[in-house]
C-alpha cells in the first residue's frame, strides 16, 4: 500500500491558507476544516511551507496573544518534507516518526496532490495487517 492508494480512499482536498494569512484566520480555517495543519502556498500553487496547531501554540507561548497578527509565513515550517504518490505506508510512518510530525504532504511534478496525516498512516497500516492474519488463517486452515 502506498500513498496513492491511500489518497484515492480518502481524496485528494488539501487546504492552503496565502503566506500573509494573518495566525488568527489561519486558526479559523483549521477549527473550520477541523485539521491539524495547513499547507503554505503561493498565489500559483507552489508550497511554500506547513503550518500546524503545535507550531502556533508554540508562538503562543513564546510570544502571547500578539502571534495572532503574525503571518503564516512568519510561522511555518518551510523545509517541508514531502511524499510522492509511490511512497509506501512504511516509508511514510518512518517518515512522519524520524521527523516528529503529524501531516505529509504528497506532491507529484512539483504539485501537491494531498495530504496524509499519521491517522491515515497507522488506519493503512492497520488494514495491511488485518489482511495478513487473514491470509495467514486461510492458509493453515487450508493446509490443516
Amino acid at each position: 500500500m502506498n500513498m496513492h492508494s491511500i489518497l484515492a480512499h480518502k481524496g485528494h482536498s488539501v487546504v492552503s491558507v496565502d503566506p500573509s494569512a494573518s495566525i488568527a484566520e489561519v486558526t479559523h480555517v483549521l477549527a473550520e476544516h477541523r485539521i491539524g495543519a495547513v499547507l503554505v502556498c503561493n498565489e500559483r500553487g507552489d508550497l511554500m511551507g506547513i503550518l500546524s496547531e503545535r507550531d502556533i501554540v508554540a508562538a503562543l507561548a513564546a510570544n502571547g496573544a500578539s502571534t495572532l497578527d503574525h503571518s503564516a509565513e512568519r510561522l511555518m515550517t518551510r523545509h517541508v518534507t514531502t511524499a510522492t504518490p509511490r511512497t509506501s505506508v512504511a516509508e511514510a510512518m518512518s517518515m512522519m516518526s524520524h521527523g516528529r510530525f503529524r501531516h505529509l504532504p504528497v506532491v507529484e511534478h512539483a504539485r501537491v496532490v494531498g495530504v496524509i496525516s499519521i491517522g491515515d498512516v497507522v488506519k493503512a497500516r492497520m488494514s495491511q495487517q488485518e489482511q495478513e492474519v487473514d491470509s495467514l488463517k486461510a492458509y493453515v486452515s487450508g493446509a490443516a
